[in-house]
This record gives C-alpha cells, sequence and structure tokens, in this order.
C-alpha cells in the first residue's frame, strides 16, 4: 500500500514538474505523445478510484500477478480506447488543463487508496482480488508508465528504485523466471515488456528466455 503511494506521488510529481514542450514529445508507448500518456494517467485514476468503492462478496479470483494478461505482440493504436486516448488529450489543448486534471483526480485516487482496507475484496473487469492486491498490480502500471514518460524526456526524474524493484519482482513472477541479475532493473523492464529490443549481449545473457520476450502487459 505504501508503495502504491510513493510511486503513485511520484509520477503525479514528474508530471506536474514537465514544461510544457515536452507534452509534444513522444513517450514510451507506442503511438502515443505524452500528452496521450499523461491523459491515459487521468483514466487511469479514475479506474483506481471505481474499483476501490466496488466491494465484491465473492470469492478472490486474482492476485497482483493474474491481475494482468500477457501477450506477445505489442499495442497497434487500432484499440478504440487506445484512439479515444488520443483524441481526449489533444481536446485539452493547454498542458496546464491536463496537468490540473491528473493533480486532481490522482490526488483523490491517492487518497482513496490510502484509507483502502487492504484485505477488502474489490471487483474489476470481471475479477475479484483484494484491495491490496489490486494496488500492488498498480505498483508495476505506475512505474512502467513512468518509464514511459520519461522515455525522450530528460526534464524530470525517472521512477523511484524500490518500485523498480517491485515491479520487475512482479514481471518474474508474471515471466515464470528471473532475468539475469547483471540487468539493472530498468533494463529487465524495458526490454521484457517489449519497450525496447534486447542489445546482443543481453540476448546472448537471456539465454532461451530471448525466445520469450516481450511480454506485453493489459
Amino acid at each position: 500500500m505504501d508503495l502504491f503511494s510513493r510511486t503513485w506521488a511520484a509520477l503525479r510529481a514528474a508530471v506536474a514538474a514537465l514544461p510544457d514542450s515536452d507534452f509534444a514529445k513522444p513517450s514510451g508507448c507506442r503511438g502515443w505523445l505524452v500528452r496521450d500518456l499523461v491523459c491515459h494517467l487521468v483514466i487511469d485514476a479514475q479506474d483506481v478510484l471505481i474499483t476501490l468503492v466496488t466491494p465484491a462478496s465473492a470469492a478472490v479470483t486474482h492476485d497482483a500477478v493474474t491481475y494482468w494478461a500477457v501477450s506477445s505482440e505489442p499495442p497497434t493504436g487500432d484499440d478504440p480506447l487506445d484512439a479515444l486516448i488520443v483524441r481526449l488529450a489533444a481536446a485539452y489543448e493547454d498542458p496546464a488543463l491536463l496537468k490540473f486534471h491528473l493533480d486532481d483526480v490522482g490526488a483523490a485516487a491517492g487518497r482513496a487508496a490510502g484509507l483502502a482496507d487492504p484485505g477488502m475484496r474489490v471487483s474489476t473487469q470481471d475479477m475479484v482480488l483484494t484491495a491490496g492486491d489490486y494496488l500492488s498490480a498498480y505498483v508495476l502500471e505506475w512505474t512502467l508508465h513512468h518509464l514511459d514518460l520519461v522515455a525522450h524526456v530528460t526534464s524530470v526524474p525517472g521512477p523511484p528504485a524500490e518500485g523498480l524493484a517491485e515491479t520487475r519482482s512482479l514481471v518474474e513472477k508474471i515471466a515464470g523466471t528471473a532475468f539475469p541479475a547483471s540487468f539493472p532493473d530498468t533494463d529487465v523492464l524495458l526490454v521484457a515488456t517489449g519497450r525496447r529490443a534486447p542489445t546482443d549481449a543481453e540476448r546472448d545473457a537471456l539465454g532461451d528466455l530471448a525466445a520469450r520476450v516481450p511480454f506485453v502487459l493489459g
């Protein structure tokens, strides 16, 4: 729960510190500018708020690892929701409005997470999880999107080290295997999720695992 709060606060602070000119730069999400990514974060914050006030009485069906659907194909941008995000982001026009909306909804999501009982069962996307597992899954979401935010932007810091380490651990559990210990956490996350291709040296170090990446999470 604390790590959710720290990673989310770091991501929101990075967005708040972005110069307006950086909103037109590409992000680490294929086909999305930084402004599109920030608009997606607003939707994410809304999802957190909705889920935390959607209690479930059914048995738990998923945890922080099985919450994630895994594909080997990166998104093409043709998904209707992806296309909608781009149109919504463009409608803001002034980056200050997008920053304000993220700060407003994002702060509320952070407060709701801080008040949530970790053992409470919640429902989302036809899954039942504990609130603690749901928020742990979002540590991965915040950390990967923080990496996306700074992929082509140097004006703000990247995600906190503890978020990188926890997200690496989750990705390794999703993959069912550990990545080489010599790989820094950031490189594991970029390569494992298809945000960049492995170098020849990394491919050699990955061995059989090289044929299994990327693990595209959705």
